[in-house]
């Protein structure tokens, strides 16, 4: 995966090392009162959406605006996403990508909060399809909202590599009581990465600890966190290609797994070249991003602490180190952007509150 600069303004979330602006409590949305089952719905978002870069016009992130039932409980929500090739010309790389819902409006489109509902790696040079279940998310997927998605590409119309890609995204909703009932969704980090490996920016000041207010009412909880590792060229080719425990503590109770995909060769779409059978952190080419979901009842009871940090690994194949070792693809320390880029962690991860 290459060319990952300046993803995180073109997103709309905060990267800096200072503690990052997070709502403290959930998206606006009050838990609905009674059983009242909503209308079997299907929710259009993008249709056919196309993402790319020229150049001269840059289509890397979209918006389309979508209207979900306000009221009603739904037993199932899947988002049902696909990529397709515009002309029959899919973008030839691998690109980490993104949707998610602007929560908040910035002063600028880069300013904006987006709450991230789905991570995704494009397939090298083909289509894919994705159902992804998230019903949890009904608290933020009501009344009317702004959908937005991310890919990093960098090729479009006219381009040998390709043409970029086109975006579908739809929710199809099946009215119902779920066994457990989303109320709130909140905020602990928003999507953005924290440099891997470096001593002078620690993961810790990227993720600060969070302390969300819980919503009254609610009887259980649980954490949904996506975490995908990328550079490469670096020492044990960190973070794309080095397997790592991560750690997400909740209160003085830690909560770790680690974050590597060994099953990319069968779960990858078909049809793709290139090194789409390599396992990777927490990520395949042409894949969902799996979330990493855990229940934190008991350690939440009293109130919330979040904290987020990974194994400790220093890279010695970075610019400034103070002796230049370890680079597994064979350069020097300098990052070029191709062979050999800065390891770093993408997180997003929100608290789900249920009654």
């Amino acid at each position: 995966m290459r060319r990952f600069a300046a993803l995180l303004l073109l997103v709309g979330c905060s990267s800096s090392s200072s503690s990052p602006a997070e709502p403290a409590t959930d998206t606006g949305v009050e838990a609905e009162a009674g059983p009242e089952i909503g209308a079997d719905v299907t929710v259009d978002g993008f249709v056919k959406k196309p993402v790319y870069f020229t150049g001269t016009d840059n289509q890397r992130v979209v918006d389309a605006e979508a209207t979900f039932p306000k009221t009603g409980a739904y037993a199932q929500i899947i988002l049902h996403l696909s990529l397709e090739c515009p002309s029959g010309k899919c973008d030839a790389w691998d690109r980490f990508a993104t949707l998610g819902v602007v929560t908040q409006k910035g002063d600028k489109p880069e300013n904006d909060t987006v709450l991230e509902l789905a991570r995704f790696i494009t397939p090298y040079g083909v289509g894919a399809a994705w159902d992804l279940d998230v019903t949890d998310l009904r608290p933020v997927l009501r009344g009317p909202l702004t959908l937005r998605t991310f890919i990093d590409t960098w090729v479009g119309p006219g381009s040998a590599y390709g043409n970029g890609w086109l975006v579908n995204a739809s929710f199809e909703m099946k009215g119902g009581v779920p066994e457990k009932e989303a109320v709130a969704v909140l905020p602990i980090w928003t999507m953005h990465s924290g440099v891997y490996g470096d001593p002078s920016k620690p993961l810790t000041g990227s993720f600060p600890e969070q302390r969300p207010t819980l919503p009254a009412g609610a009887t259980s909880f649980a954490v949904r966190a996506l975490i995908t590792g990328h550079g490469q060229g670096n020492l044990e080719n960190c973070a794309e290609f080095c397997p790592r425990d991560h750690t997400i503590t909740v209160g003085t109770t830690p909560h770790k797994e680690k974050i590597w995909r060994t099953d990319c060769a069968t779960t990858a779409a078909p049809g793709q070249k290139g090194t789409y059978k390599l396992s990777r952190a927490g990520w395949c080419p042409g894949a969902d991003v799996r979330p990493w979901v855990f229940d934190v009842t008991a350690e939440v009871a009293g109130g919330a602490k979040f904290s987020y940090d990974a194994a400790t690994y220093v890279n010695s194949c970075r610019p400034d180190a103070a002796t230049c070792e370890g680079c597994s693809l064979g350069t020097d320390c300098k990052y070029d952007g191709g062979n050999h880029t800065e390891p770093s962690y993408f997180v997003s991860a929100v608290l789900i509150a249920y009654r």
